[in-house]
């Protein structure tokens, strides 16, 4: 009876994986075609009624293994502080939390910040952003890292699910004029990521 029960499991555990993976690819296609529309329809992007463009911006393939689950703890009474941007100005941000993972079999953490300009706007109250880099930076994705945005609400309890494979670039890496944010050194992942956006190669 045990070895049945046991030989049913697997059976489900077999058709589940395939399933899971189904799921997550078909999160991800959505994800990219709403950031897609975004860049398209946007008035400040670098690529403003520019479609014809949007053909050079490349993925990684969705991958399940860079989704996962972090631990947040939240860090209360912080002092802003100015985090530089690639044009030279610079944007007050506030330390909101830290967010603890494993990626293959390693330990790794990423700051989570507010923006306090947006944190005055309607709207935006619920906005946080995480900047990082990793090894793929300056091979096959861009040189100056790149972004998550995430919402407080996505954090239930002490719990958030991160998904690299929605990780996209900042405007700097498409065109020059924006004041885009440098990620810290404490975001400086010591691992390849290769998942979400890839470096723009621009093509005719």
């Amino acid at each position: 009876m045990a070895k049945i029960t046991f030989l049913f499991f697997l059976i489900l555990a077999a058709g589940y994986a395939p399933a899971v993976a189904q799921s997550v690819k078909k999160d991800i296609k959505t994800h990219r075609e709403k950031y897609l529309s975004g860049l398209l329809n946007e008035e400040h992007s670098p690529f403003f009624k520019k479609e014809k463009e949007l053909k050079n911006i490349q993925f990684y393939k969705a991958k399940k293994k860079y989704r996962v689950e972090c631990s947040f703890e939240r860090t209360l009474n912080e002092e802003s502080f100015d985090m530089a941007t690639y044009s030279g100005k610079t944007k007050k941000f506030v330390r909101y939390g830290i967010l603890t993972f494993k990626l293959n079999g390693r330990d790794f953490q990423l700051e989570v910040y507010q923006n306090l300009m947006l944190l005055r706007m309607e709207g935006f109250k619920d906005y946080l952003f995480i900047p990082f880099k990793d090894l793929t930076n300056g091979e096959t994705t861009y040189g100056g890292g790149r972004y998550f945005d995430i919402k407080v609400s996505d954090i239930k309890g002490d719990k958030l699910i991160l998904d690299f494979n929605k990780c996209y670039n900042p405007y700097c890496a498409f065109s020059d004029g924006y004041n885009c944010p440098i990620p810290p050194k404490v975001n400086h992942l010591d691992v390849a990521i290769k998942a979400g956006e890839k470096d723009f190669v621009k093509k005719d």
